[in-house]
């Protein structure tokens, strides 16, 4: 958004930034917020602190300090920001993903080689993990959690003499001691929780088979009473929902009782699903895309799928006393052409949910890459060059703002500049 666009929009901004930063004690500071705020939205390809403080006019130390080292408490901040944000998009889901951002050298908070879906492979960066409020028109980040490998918490080191590095470098980087390490789909329920604790509900999770492939995160989805399609490798052992438990003969001898149990082994999702055959799929239309083509001149986003009532069979979900497992929904596509199915979904929705409902539910999650794709090139996520801590939470929070305040304005005034 250029000069012009800011005038245009100035009080609407005003307005917004005042209710976000409302929270922030001092009036230097809500001021210093708002101005964060337009560098993050001001053209400018650079959403670095030097740069955007040229384009403002104004001294890169206030901003700088600003976000490595005034402590403004991020929470309510981003309590503010979810409920705007929930409040303007109605979120058919809530979704759950990940992303990293690449960088030199080790002396960032939480830097390390490590896997990342945005780089496509290990390397050397920082993951993030957020929940997002979503329909196929809109989205927008509700709360963030930086991922802490294990080698940046000195509770997990192996000797005295290595906690005490890794103790020196977190201080380094301002990371309270009470930040520890903890799996990503473990920061996705805390996240969930604050979010409910706020007053918030999702209408269902979406996830991808990083968190659906994770028993303990679907059990604690299920724990919450919260609805869910997630995705999960088509490895993953299930029963039939037909399948039946069978009680052992009665105990007659020393040791353990035996407990009722499945008298045969678990299959695989995609065995299950090639059992269910030809007749079982389905051609669904989930979503109207905008590359037509002389084939496709609706710009229809459509597949075959097959859904199936199955029992997960991992290990550790919980059974009944009669030894059943939980029932839930199978989802696969299985294009035309393929010799097998492609991707596979695990949905705890009830029996009567249609299935082009879940399929619609299930590819929700390509508004997540939307959201990324802005908050990294459009709004500066991750043009912070910054090594604390404190520092990335503010800048992730600020960025979350700008994206925010535009997803609005993009909603409530198409005709908006910057919303072309």
């Amino acid at each position: 958004m250029d000069a012009a666009g800011f005038a245009a929009v100035g009080e609407k901004l005003d307005a917004f930034a005042g209710q976000v930063f409302s929270s922030l004690p001092r009036s230097d500071q809500r001021a210093t917020g708002g101005l964060y705020l337009r560098g993050l939205m001001l053209d400018g390809r650079r959403k670095s602190m030097q740069p955007m403080a040229a384009r403002l006019g104004v001294d890169h130390q206030r901003l700088q300090q600003f976000i490595t080292s005034s402590p403004w408490d991020v929470v309510p901040v981003r309590q503010t920001l979810a409920r705007l944000a929930i409040e303007v998009i109605a979120p058919e889901a809530w979704v759950i993903d990940d992303t990293g951002q690449a960088k030199e050298g080790t002396a960032s908070a939480c830097v390390a080689r490590q896997y990342s879906g945005t780089l496509g492979k290990i390397g050397n960066c920082q993951v993030a993990v957020s929940v997002h409020a979503v329909t196929d028109k809109a989205s927008a980040p509700l709360d963030w959690r930086l991922y802490m490998p294990l080698t940046w918490d000195d509770a997990a080191a192996a000797t005295e003499g290595e906690a005490a590095t890794v103790l020196a470098r977190r201080r380094k980087c301002q990371i309270p001691d009470t930040e520890h390490h903890h799996p990503k789909w473990r920061l996705a329920l805390d996240m969930i929780d604050d979010l409910l604790a706020s007053g918030h509900r999702p209408p269902v999770i979406a996830a991808d088979a990083g968190y659906g492939d994770t028993t303990a995160f679907r059990s604690g989805l299920d724990e919450r009473g919260i609805g869910y399609v997630v995705a999960v490798k088509g490895s993953t052992s299930a029963y039939p929902a037909t399948a039946v438990p069978v009680t052992p003969t009665p105990h007659t001898g020393r040791g353990r009782p035996r407990l009722p149990g499945y008298p045969d082994p678990p299959s695989s999702c995609k065995d299950l699903i090639i059992a269910a055959g030809r007749k079982a799929r389905q051609k669904i239309t989930w979503r109207q895309g905008t590359r037509t083509g002389p084939n496709n001149r609706t710009a229809a986003m459509r597949s075959e799928f097959t859904a199936i009532r199955i029992r997960p069979a991992n290990k550790d979900i919980p059974r009944a006393d009669d030894g059943s497992l939980p029932e839930q929904w199978l989802i696969a596509e299985w294009p035309t052409g393929t010799a097998e199915p492609t991707d596979y979904w695990l949905a705890n929705l009830p029996t009567h949910t249609p299935v082009a409902t879940m399929v619609r539910l299930a590819k929700i999650r390509w508004r997540i890459e939307h959201d990324y794709r802005e908050l990294k090139t459009g709004v500066g996520l991750d043009h912070f060059e910054g090594r604390s801590w404190t520092g990335w939470h503010h800048h992730a929070t600020l960025a979350t703002a700008a994206h925010v305040f535009l997803t609005w304005l993009r909603l409530t005034n198409p005709k908006a500049p910057g919303q072309a």
